[in-house]
């Protein structure tokens, strides 16, 4: 019972927070009328319809201070019509000089982009919704708005936008089709807000005021779209996205004949209503998806590397986000990286507005030189939003093998039978953001599963200007299994209070600073102490947005079975063995409005077996906007221990160069020398969008062995894809 009673105390806890009252923003209200006028999205705003549309102005500074209304001034007008939503945006100058932007590629960093961006709550929830806008330069930004005020960039649609810029303003326009958002239908009040980003006064502002310990994005802070009628329904929805693919691949290091490619496949899209969406996909393709940036692995469990494929990422939150970030009853990644898909569909959106549901199911292809049967992956998940943007979930993955056929060797998660998770999880999130939090319980299913299948954790977090509060706990049984799901590490207790202060100085370069300290501490489950990180940190923020962080730490770690620490393949430590150091950090992160930026982080101190370990990391960037960003990532690991390892060096090098040409073909070439691994990757990828959503992809991927630069494989991808609307 001790491992349950602080999930029932905190779920009490939610309960109590969730019922406090909900936040007045009717004051923040924009009134839409629908216009007959034809809209040309040109950025010249010279129609009839925006010189009689309402204006949101006198936006609120976000930072560096949310005390006042906001130097750089801003004004927005909305319309619409039977087919699209038009928004446009006036930005005026904050200060003379040259606009600040990264480049003209599409979902660029918030953070080094002067930018103006528009987030949509069509349900009014406040917890999921839709985001639009760009850059300066006019590079486009879209993405997903999920658990109050995340964001998913990865996912991609039709609409259309023009930037112009003029002497004293730049000026925005855009057209987001109705096609391209969901909603509920007969809905007359939508959550919206207006984010501006002006890196030349280091200012942030929003329409609706967002207290500066949160990012603009967060929906708890919205004010009101008000429809002069409900928004139209546009009847069929239905996209249908072909792709025809060639290529060829040669194994030089296996001496096999080059291998030729030749696919066709095609995605489906068909909206169910105005807020549910049928996906449906046959023989897939993810060639184009860029590569994982590759990491120094000295961690003693599997690391993690997010998903990236179109397919899988719409209402993504609904299935990836489910437990904790080492706790994942489900993870796509699992599915068709190593074997092909042959077919998918998934269910996904509004019931109503109270109600969101996710049905995905799976089909791969068995591979037979692998000894992997064919497999179905389904998975259900439904949510219920409870209170003003709490809700509670339920998820449920199953993982089959068809024609399942065991012999004497070892099963595999790959190979095995079945695997299934059902769990249950309440989300927290108080009215104004201000508590967040999280409940679940898991329970797995395998053959001759027995003991402890059961997994519960539970968080609460406290934030507001100056404080940063947080506890966590995590229970995974010994035998819990997520075939389908990341959970690097079971058998264990995990405790993780955590505690920061931020001081805000009235005047000079620092614009805040403060400790933060932290414990993670874990517990085998009879209580015996495994292992645990202790650290004390302290961070400055400059005015000019630079950060300065400076960290001591103390490790312990128990190994609970034998661990190399080099990862190298040489000889591991033994079970049982104890470990203990201390280390200290310090990184410095540079102003993002200048051409040339930088960012550094020395760690030294302790490692396994009584060694040292030295770690430098660095990033550097130029660019010569918008058209031009060269970055030189670097990562050095200078390891000292007792023979049989000795002294251990790791070079991780991975030099980029991003071309826009324009905002619609972009060119990126970049390597990756791993010295651990062994290994140099060189990738290059041309995209041309053509249309909106519908591209044209060259990619070119070459590995090679470091000593002599001899090529280990070698491919070419071309592939076309298009967006029919019908």
């Amino acid at each position: 019972m001790y491992k349950y009673l602080p999930l029932q105390l905190l779920c009490c806890l939610f309960i109590a927070i969730s019922g406090t009252a909900q936040k007045n923003t009717e004051q923040y209200q924009l009134h839409i009328q629908k216009t007959s006028e034809r809209i040309i999205i040109d950025g010249q705003a010279n129609e009839q319809t925006w010189a009689g549309a309402e204006a949101a102005r006198d936006f609120f500074m976000v930072l560096p201070m949310d005390t006042s209304f906001a130097n750089v001034k801003t004004e927005v007008k909305i319309t619409y019509d039977d087919h699209n939503l038009y928004v446009l945006a006036i930005c005026y100058n904050g200060a003379p000089g040259p606009y600040v932007v990264e480049s003209l590629r599409r979902d660029f960093a918030f953070q080094k982009n002067d930018n103006f961006l528009f987030f949509f709550d069509p349900f009014e929830d406040r917890t999921n919704g839709f985001s639009f806008g760009a850059n300066a330069a006019g590079a486009q930004w879209d993405g997903i708005i999920y658990e109050g005020g995340k964001m998913d960039l990865s996912w991609d649609n039709k609409w259309v936008s023009s930037v112009k810029n003029y002497e004293d303003r730049w000026v925005f326009e855009a057209a987001v089709p109705f096609k391209t958002i969901r909603f509920k239908k007969g809905m007359n009040k939508w959550g919206i807000n207006f984010s501006r980003n002006d890196l030349k006064t280091t200012e942030k502002s929003s329409w609706a005021p967002v207290p500066r310990q949160f990012p603009t994005v967060s929906l708890a802070y919205t004010g009101t779209l008000v429809w002069d009628q409900p928004p139209p329904v546009t009847g069929a929805n239905i996209s249908v996205i072909p792709y025809v693919l060639g290529g060829l691949s040669h194994d030089y290091q296996n001496k096999t004949p080059t291998d030729y490619k030749k696919e066709i496949g095609a995605d489906v899209k068909i909206g169910v209503t105005s807020a549910l969406n049928l996906d449906l996909t046959v023989n897939p393709d993810f060639s184009q998806v860029e590569v994982d940036k590759q990491v120094t692995n000295l961690d003693r469990f599997e690391l993690f590397f997010p998903e990236r494929r179109q397919f899988f990422l719409e209402n993504a939150d609904m299935f990836g986000n489910f437990g904790y970030t080492n706790i994942r009853p489900f993870f796509s990644r699992r599915i068709g990286l190593n074997v092909p898909i042959q077919f998918g569909a998934r269910l996904s959106g509004k019931l109503n507005k109270d109600w969101r549901i996710g049905i995905m199911d799976m089909q791969t292809k068995s591979v037979g030189e692998m000894d992997l049967p064919a497999q179905n992956f389904a998975v259900v998940s439904l949510q219920r939003k409870v209170f003003s943007r709490s809700n509670i979930g339920l998820l449920f993955m199953n993982k089959q093998s068809i024609n399942y056929k065991p012999d004497n060797d070892p099963v595999t998660p790959e190979a095995s039978n079945y695997n299934r998770n059902i769990g249950i999880e309440y989300n927290l999130a108080s009215p104004g953001n201000f508590w967040t939090g999280k409940a679940l319980v898991l329970k797995s299913f395998s053959p001759n599963a027995s003991g402890r299948t059961i997994t519960h954790a539970a968080n609460l977090n406290y934030t507001d200007r100056k404080w940063a509060l947080g506890w966590q706990h995590e229970y995974v049984g010994k035998d819990y299994l997520a075939e389908v799901g990341y959970v690097p590490r079971t058998g264990y207790i995990r405790v993780n209070p955590q505690v920061g202060y931020q001081f805000f100085p009235k005047t000079g370069k620092i614009l805040s600073h403060g400790p933060i300290a932290q414990s993670v501490y874990y517990m085998d489950e009879k209580l015996k102490k495994t292992d645990y990180e202790t650290y004390l940190s302290y961070k400055f923020n400059f005015r000019n947005q630079a950060t300065l962080t400076a960290l001591v730490a103390r490790n312990y770690v128990k190994l609970l079975r034998p661990f190399d620490p080099t990862n190298s393949g040489m000889d591991s430590l033994q079970t049982g063995t104890e470990h203990r150091w201390n280390n200290v950090s310090i990184e410095y992160i540079s102003r993002p409005r200048s051409l040339f930026t930088y960012s550094a982080l020395v760690r030294y101190g302790g490692y396994f077996a009584d060694g040292t370990r030295l770690q430098v990391t660095n990033e550097l960037g130029y660019r010569f906007q918008p058209y031009v960003g060269i970055t030189m990532s670097t990562s050095y690991n200078d390891l000292r221990l007792p023979t049989p390892w000795g002294k251990r060096t790791y070079w991780l090098i991975g030099p980029r160069v991003d071309v826009t040409f324009t905002n619609k073909l972009y060119f990126t070439a970049f390597g990756q020398y791993n010295e651990q691994t062994k290994n140099v990757n060189l990738n290059t990828r041309l995209q041309w969008r053509y249309k909106p959503a519908s591209d044209f992809f060259i990619v070119y991927t070459d590995n090679y062995f470091p000593e002599y630069m001899s090529v280990k494989n070698r491919a070419l991808v071309v592939k076309f894809t298009y967006w029919f609307t019908m």
